[in-house]
C-alpha cells in the first residue's frame, strides 16, 4: 500500500482506476448521419405510394438520428467518462467532436486547475492560543473514475478535507515565539505550506485528486486576545530595540575610552572612568536630546 492510499480518509484501496475510453470521431459519424437522414428523407418523399419505400426511408431517418444521439464535444482539459449500464468503460480526454454508441451513458467531468480559498476557521495552535487561519488551496482531477465513482462528491469531499487538514497542521504549530529553533506559523511560512500540501496529498488520494499548491492565506489571533498579543508583540519590539541600543552604547564607550587612552588627551583614575561610562551610558540611552552642563571649575572640582 502506497503512503497515500494508507492515509486516505478511508483506509483502503480505491476500487476505480481511469483508462482510455473506445470512442470515434464525431465528425465522420455526424456526415454519416446526415447522409442517413437524408436518403431517408428522399426514400419516403420520393415515391410516398410506395410502402417499401417509405418503411425504408423512416428505418434509415430512425438510425440517422439514433446515431446523432451518440454525439459529444470535449474541450481542452475536460473529459467524459462512458459507462454501460451503469459499468465504466473508460474515460474520452480526446478533444473535439466525439461519438460513441448512443446507449452508453456518459458523465462529463473537467480535469482543469481549480483554486479553492477555504473558510476562516477558529483553532488553538500548539500552545493553545486561539487563532483564524484560512488557506488557499489549488488543485486538479488527475483520475476522473476515482474522482467520479470513489466519492461521492468530489468538489465537497475537497472542502471539508482541506478544512481538516488546515485544523490537523494548526494545532502541530505555534502562531510565533517558538523555543529552540521551533517552527511556527508566521515565521516558517515554506515549511508549514510543505506539510500542509503533504497532509493534503495524504487525505484526498481517494478521489483521485491531484493538489499543486497549498499556502495560508489567513492567518492571526482571534479577537479575544488579538489585543493582548499585540502589546506583547509591541513589548518585545521595545526590548529588542534597546538591547541593540545598549549594546552599541557600550562599544561606543569603549571606543571613546580606547581613543582617551592612546592620543593621551587625559589622564583619568578608575572612579572618574567609571563616571564618564555611566554618563555616556546616561546620553546614548536615554530617549531623550542630553541637556548639556558647562563645568566653570576644573575637571575635578
Amino acid at each position: 500500500m502506497s503512503d497515500a492510499q494508507s492515509r486516505s480518509p478511508t483506509g483502503s484501496h480505491s476500487l476505480s482506476r481511469e483508462h482510455p475510453a473506445r470512442t470515434g470521431n464525431g465528425i465522420l459519424m455526424l456526415l454519416m448521419s446526415l447522409a442517413l437522414m437524408v436518403a431517408g428523407a428522399l426514400a419516403v418523399f420520393a415515391q410516398p405510394d410506395s410502402p417499401l419505400n417509405v418503411v425504408g426511408g423512416i428505418l434509415l431517418l430512425s438510425l440517422g438520428f439514433i446515431l446523432l444521439c451518440g454525439l459529444y464535444a470535449l474541450q481542452p482539459n475536460e473529459g467524459m467518462a462512458i459507462l454501460l449500464f451503469g459499468d465504466y468503460r473508460g474515460t474520452d480526454r480526446k478533444t473535439g467532436l466525439r461519438w460513441v454508441l448512443p446507449w452508453y451513458s456518459r458523465k462529463k467531468i473537467s480535469l482543469r486547475v481549480r483554486n479553492l480559498t477555504s473558510d476562516k476557521l477558529k483553532v488553538n495552535d500548539r500552545r493553545g492560543n486561539p487563532i483564524e487561519i484560512a488557506a488557499n488551496v489549488v488543485w486538479r482531477v488527475e483520475d476522473s473514475a476515482q474522482a467520479l465513482f470513489d466519492v461521492d462528491d468530489f468538489r465537497a469531499f475537497v472542502n471539508i478535507q482541506v478544512d481538516t487538514a488546515l485544523r490537523d497542521m494548526a494545532s502541530h504549530y505555534a502562531y510565533d515565539h517558538g523555543e529552540d529553533h521551533e517552527l511556527t506559523l508566521r515565521a516558517d511560512a515554506e515549511e508549514v505550506a510543505a506539510r500542509l500540501r503533504e497532509e493534503l496529498v495524504g487525505r484526498i488520494a481517494v478521489a483521485g485528486v491531484a493538489i499543486d499548491e497549498a499556502r495560508i492565506a489567513h492567518l492571526a489571533y482571534a479577537p479575544e486576545i488579538a489585543g493582548a498579543m499585540l502589546r506583547r508583540q509591541q513589548a518585545e519590539a521595545i526590548l529588542a530595540a534597546r538591547r541593540l541600543i545598549v549594546r552599541g552604547a557600550v562599544e561606543m564607550v569603549e571606543t571613546a575610552l580606547q581613543d582617551l587612552n592612546s592620543r593621551g588627551v587625559v589622564d583619568l583614575d578608575e572612579d572618574r572612568k567609571a563616571a564618564m561610562v555611566s554618563n555616556l551610558l546616561v546620553v546614548l540611552c536615554a530617549d531623550r536630546e542630553a541637556q548639556p552642563v558647562v563645568n566653570t571649575g576644573t575637571l575635578y572640582g
